[in-house]
């Protein structure tokens, strides 16, 4: 059986590039492949001889010799009074040929089998090999609030094909991250489990608080009567609003802390604390303030 002259089969001129040799066997491969040309058997053999001159052309030192009538066209040295296939041809199923289909120098690269099979979308010889294939992930991004990242809510989201899904924010879930939905993506392909949904999370910022792990923080006005002679006052919270009691003599800066009123519990996690760093707020002094600040000298000033 003789074997076609490389170059014809690539359909390159003898001067071509090493890239010029690669996009044209990659184009041909393509349009060649079994894959694509089931039960097609001068497509196969057409694929076969493809990958053979593509093994010859694509080794630098192999092409020399074959150009210089050293081997011929399948690999094989040439000896005299042979010519043309010399030492015969090595079949694609096995040898040489075989080792080339299955990847091997001059074969696909891993760049060209991702190529080839992406074309299949999820089908085709991997998926006749491995039988039924999961499907498609889908993703999405949801926005939520400050609030319902810590208490935890079900929002609802609008599919593009105008279906609804409700997906359920756990308490504590951060700006980033990503929950997954079994079972809501793309449909199987020959039988397959479906695909996920997976929903990336965009927390808001909020004015009032602000989280490092499970403990918030706010920062909370408090007037100078209050801060100098102590009182309830009435703290926001995640959870609803609670009364609180500033000790006599806070200054700006004090820190309070109200237990349990953090991010909210979630599986082995324990809810979190709220921290409340009290800021004194004058506002406008009236006249007996005023009347006795000119005649009060703090303690330890001249």
């Amino acid at each position: 059986m003789s074997v076609r002259d490389p170059y014809d089969v690539l359909g390159i001129a003898k001067g071509a590039s090493q890239d010029e040799i690669r996009k044209a066997y990659r184009a041909k491969a393509k349009k060649y492949h079994p894959d694509l040309n089931p039960n097609d058997k001068t497509a196969e053999e057409q694929f076969k001889a493809i990958n053979q001159a593509n093994d010859l052309l694509s080794d630098t030192e192999k092409r020399a010799r074959f150009d210089r009538g050293e081997i011929d066209a399948s690999g094989q040295e040439r000896h005299p009074g042979f010519g043309g296939a010399g030492g015969g041809f090595n079949g694609f199923g096995g040898g040489p040929g075989g080792a080339r289909y299955a990847g091997g120098q001059g074969g696909f690269s891993e760049e060209d089998l991702s190529d080839l099979f992406g074309m299949f979308s999820g089908g085709g010889a991997r998926a006749r090999r491995a039988g039924p294939c999961k499907g498609a992930d889908r993703s999405y991004t949801l926005s939520v609030s400050f609030l319902d990242s810590v208490n935890g809510t079900t929002s609802r989201i609008t599919l593009p094909d105008g279906a609804t899904l409700d997906v359920k924010i756990p308490p504590g879930i951060e700006d980033g991250q990503t929950l997954r939905l079994r079972g809501k993506g793309e449909a199987g392909a020959q039988g397959g489990p479906t695909g996920d949904a997976l929903i990336t999370v965009t927390v808001k910022p909020d004015a009032t608080y602000t989280r490092q792990g499970t403990d918030l923080y706010e920062i909370l006005a408090v007037d100078l009567k209050t801060a100098v002679l102590g009182g309830a006052i009435t703290v926001p919270t995640p959870t609803g609003d609670v009364k609180m009691n500033v000790p006599p003599g806070s200054d700006s800066g004090s820190k309070l802390r109200l237990r349990g009123r953090g991010v909210q519990a979630h599986g082995s996690r324990p809810v979190g604390n709220l921290y409340v760093t009290l800021q004194i707020k004058i506002g406008k002094a009236d006249a007996a303030l005023e009347e006795f600040l000119k005649s009060w000298t703090p303690e330890g000033v001249a």
